[in-house]
């Protein structure tokens, strides 16, 4: 699961891009309890999700018509510049160029060789999310494909990712993990195939005390139920969401449960 000790790689913030923010944000307080924070008059609409006064999200409006409104995983680089520029040398692309937000960090909106969208964040002021792998906020990002071993190599380009095939009922799992230290504590995320083009994406997993619960408010809010939450053994409970504008996000319980 994922910590705030972030190191190169390493998922360490997420967004929301909505078309109607203030929908979101009420969806996403009912859900998780999260409350909303602006960035500032000059953040064009941007905010931060907080949890207990912790920072655990952003959300900010859509800034293409033509785009869907979905979550973004943003990964650590010590220089995004350089990562857009591997990005496209090795198939990618680059949906918009390194830029600097303010103070607080450099980032670039990316996109993998299959169609997955991502970010990076180079830290300065801003590190990344202030809470991870607590009862409500991110602990694992999944990444479904239709080659995994393209998709490897790739992200390997990147960010020097480790990997381990852990056998399960529906076929081989990948556990993702940054290039330092121990391989099972620097596990964040994991990759399987997908198959439809419209099922290449990556997935936040959010880590809650009880996955139906959170999927019942989810539908009472205006959401829906992707997938109901199941056990997988040794895992935990696991389940699929979307938000009333269709963004999907996945929710676990896991083995042993996460700290409220």
């Amino acid at each position: 699961m994922l910590s705030t000790d972030f190191v190169t790689g390493a998922p360490n913030w997420l967004d929301l891009g909505s078309p109607d923010t203030a929908a979101s944000a009420a969806f996403y307080g009912e859900v998780f309890g999260w409350d909303v924070q602006s960035a500032g008059p000059d953040s064009g609409g941007y905010g931060f999700f907080q949890k207990d006064g912790r920072t655990v999200a952003g959300i900010g409006p859509l800034t293409d018509e033509n785009s869907s409104s979905a979550w973004t995983v943003y990964f650590q680089t010590p220089d995004a510049d350089a990562t857009a520029k591997a990005v496209e040398q090795n198939g990618g692309r680059v949906r918009v160029g390194p830029f600097d937000v303010m103070e607080a960090g450099r980032m670039a909106c990316l996109t993998d060789p299959q169609g997955a969208e991502f970010a990076v964040w180079q830290p300065a002021a801003v590190k990344g999310i202030e809470a991870a792998s607590d009862s409500n906020t991110l602990c694992w990002a999944e990444l479904h494909c239709s080659d995994p071993s393209a998709a490897l190599s790739f992200y390997n380009t990147l960010f020097g990712w480790r990997c381990q095939d852990m056998p399960m009922p529906q076929g081989t799992y990948t556990v993702l993990s940054t290039a330092e230290g121990d391989q099972q504590d620097a596990s964040f995320g994991g990759l399987v195939a997908g198959g439809q083009e419209d099922e290449v994406r990556w997935i936040p997993y959010f880590a809650v005390e009880d996955a139906d619960l959170i999927q019942q408010r989810a539908q009472e809010s205006g959401g829906a139920v992707l997938m109901p939450a199941a056990d997988v053994p040794d895992v935990g409970r696991i389940g699929w969401c979307a938000d009333p504008f269709g963004a999907p996000f996945a929710l676990i319980k896991p083995n042993p449960p996460a700290a409220a």
